[in-house]
């Protein structure tokens, strides 16, 4: 009797208890909606209205349209207005259009948005969370001096050799294998290279991706670039939406295998150099050297010298290769232009009785406005990102309008891609002509908006090492092969929609054709 009489006691009670709950819920939903819908008006700020708790546009994270197209559309939404408003989840984001605002950002005032936004967990996801990309404040700046004079010019004269061996040895291998070249996915074979060049250059060791083709290095690189899957877009998503639950639950961005696999290549490489003396001018051994600093510097662990590694590996393995297959893209494209960068190419090799040195690389002025060309149409990153750490006032977007404070915690995204391809600064902007960046031609280039390795002390650290390994390669190639389009080379190029970076759908296909001697 006593069991019966309770039980409606506790479905009323608890049914209250759950009405309270659902009601709290609601109320703190539509507290949100109200402030994302309100937060520009209530500033006076041009905005694009965002489904709530999506914060980009649903259609892109359903994969209705391409994230190029996005940013276009944002960028072009209102064409008076210096920025416009955004909201990322709960977060305000301000959309720049404005060069002069870029470069305050960035470069001058870059004290206030010292950081990128990101959501790693230090001790969950190392690889990811301890790299200089993610580290913030003197942690970073330390970071960044200790890797800054891996990059610079004297340290890529003194890898050269490495990554000129790799190149030199990939084209030799297509030329002695001419059944791969009839029609050959680019993106395939130079992230192989990627992986020679990085393995060489970072960790110390020989690898030949084109004969040992399952070589773990290679397969963890191919496992790493699902760093840039629609699957990772989502992890970032309820990064920002739930950080508690998703940090609760232990969600990575990388496998804890691919953690050990890199931290037990680098403490091993590290273990042969201080028992054996060997030193070599790349990251690791700065980064050993860094160690031994007076006790004025932050200790610096084995996990911080892998995530460096591996950040590093991250960039080159899939960006590289990726800039790599575009260019090749446009010359099998262009014949033109790859008939007039044959003749530069040929000329250096002839100079240097069949080699290519350093300083001529440097000379090749051809190569570099292909290069440059192939930044612009096709830049690595869509946008930049930076976040707000001390309120900054922001002039007024429109005359008539008020200036505005940019809030701590706020973020701020550069539309490289938008900037790259707008007529004003660049003319027929889906045309691939290098001449844009011929001497005669880069200086009427409006400051701030060509950025494809972004601005200030965040600008990318290695891209000086990029630019050398993809020119090699590119040099090499054309010294052996016609490069040619095929029926499955697409033309105009058409961007996957599952992914933020420049993605081609069907792939990178053309053929390379033995030259004859």
């Amino acid at each position: 009797m006593e069991s019966s009489s309770s039980s409606p006691l506790f479905s009323s009670t608890f049914g209250l208890f759950l009405a309270i709950l659902l009601t709290i819920g609601s109320l703190k939903v539509i507290a949100l909606m109200y402030y994302q819908y309100t937060y520009w008006s209530k500033r006076g700020i041009p905005k694009i209205r965002t489904i709530s708790f999506l914060g980009m546009s649903w259609k892109v994270l359903l994969r209705r349209i391409r994230f190029t197209d996005y940013m276009n559309f944002t960028y072009n939404y209102d064409p008076d207005a210096k920025y416009i408003g955004l909201m990322d989840v709960a977060t305000p984001l301000i959309f720049l259009r404005d060069p002069e605002l870029i470069r305050d950002i960035m470069v001058k005032d870059f004290e206030h948005f010292p950081h990128h936004p990101t959501y790693a967990n230090e001790e969950l996801d190392p690889l990811f969370g301890k790299n200089v990309f993610s580290l913030r404040g003197n942690r970073w700046k330390e970071m960044r001096n200790t890797l800054s004079p891996s990059f610079t010019a004297s340290k890529m004269k003194a890898m050269f050799e490495l990554v000129s061996k790799c190149s030199r040895e990939f084209a030799e291998y297509l030329v002695y294998h001419p059944e791969l070249c009839s029609s050959i996915d680019t993106k395939e074979a130079f992230r192989r290279y990627t992986t020679d060049v990085i393995a060489t250059s970072a960790f110390g060791i020989s690898v030949n991706s084109m004969k040992d083709r399952d070589n773990e290095f290679f397969t963890r690189g191919l496992e790493s670039t699902r760093f840039f899957s629609f699957t990772s877009i989502l992890k970032f998503t309820l990064f920002r939406a739930v950080p508690r639950l998703m940090k609760s639950l232990g969600v990575t961005f990388f496998s804890a295998a691919t953690f050990q696999f890199f931290k037990r290549i680098v403490a091993e490489t590290i273990k042969v150099r201080e028992e054996q003396g060997i030193v070599r001018p790349d990251m690791i051994h700065l980064l050993m050297q860094a160690r031994k600093e007076g006790p004025n510097v932050r200790e610096i662990t084995l996990d911080d010298i892998v995530s460096q590694a591996f950040v590093f590996f991250l960039a080159g393995f899939d960006t590289s290769a990726t800039l790599m297959c575009f260019v090749s893209h446009e010359l099998a494209v262009h014949r033109d232009i790859q008939d007039r960068l044959f003749e530069e190419v040929e000329q250096h090799f002839a100079e240097g009785n069949g080699e290519i040195s350093y300083e001529s690389v440097s000379k090749m002025v051809y190569l570099d406005m292909v290069m440059s060309e192939a930044l612009r149409k096709y830049p690595p990153a869509p946008f930049i990102d930076r976040l707000c750490v001390k309120s900054y006032e922001l002039p007024p977007t429109k005359p008539g309008y008020k200036s505005m404070i940019v809030e701590p915690n706020c973020i701020i995204w550069a539309p490289v891609y938008a900037l790259h391809h707008d007529p004003k600064y660049f003319p027929n902007p889906s045309k691939f002509d290098p001449e844009r960046f011929s001497d005669a031609n880069k200086v009427n280039i409006v400051p701030y908006t060509y950025m494809p390795f972004g601005h200030g002390p965040r600008k990318c650290i290695a891209y000086r090492f990029a630019l050398m390994e993809t020119k090699l390669l590119v040099a090499y190639l054309l010294h052996n092969f016609v490069f040619k389009t095929t029926e499955k080379t697409i033309e105009p190029i058409v961007f996957d929609k599952s992914t933020r970076t420049l993605q081609p759908d069907g792939g990178f296909w053309i053929a390379l054709e033995q030259r004859k001697n």
